[in-house]
């Protein structure tokens, strides 16, 4: 974990979304919380990990989200070494 984002105030903001229920609830908090950009850049990068993470290529997951290839390369270091959380949400969402 980088501990330059621990904060008080990032704790907050990680003990407000911990306390969501269900998926309406993520929608109504994310859309008051962040962008329309920020949650689709968001979005965009948990597939482009899927897609990593499944063995595809630069040019299939360019294809198949529209990510550029600095956005894939960004991913795929944070997969490698990162601070393992898309492994942990992505080895829980296969477990599913």
């Amino acid at each position: 974990m980088d501990t330059r984002l621990k904060s008080p105030a990032t704790d907050g903001l990680f003990a407000a979304i911990l306390s969501l229920k269900t998926t309406e609830e993520c929608y109504g908090f994310f859309e008051d919380v962040a962008t329309v950009s920020e949650l689709k850049s968001m979005a965009q990068r948990l597939e482009v990990a899927k897609l990593l993470d499944g063995g595809a290529s630069y040019i299939e997951i360019a294809e198949t989200t529209g990510a550029s290839t600095a956005t894939i390369s960004r991913v795929k270091r944070c997969l490698n070494y990162g601070a393992d959380g898309y492994r942990l949400v992505l080895d829980r969402l296969k477990a599913k």
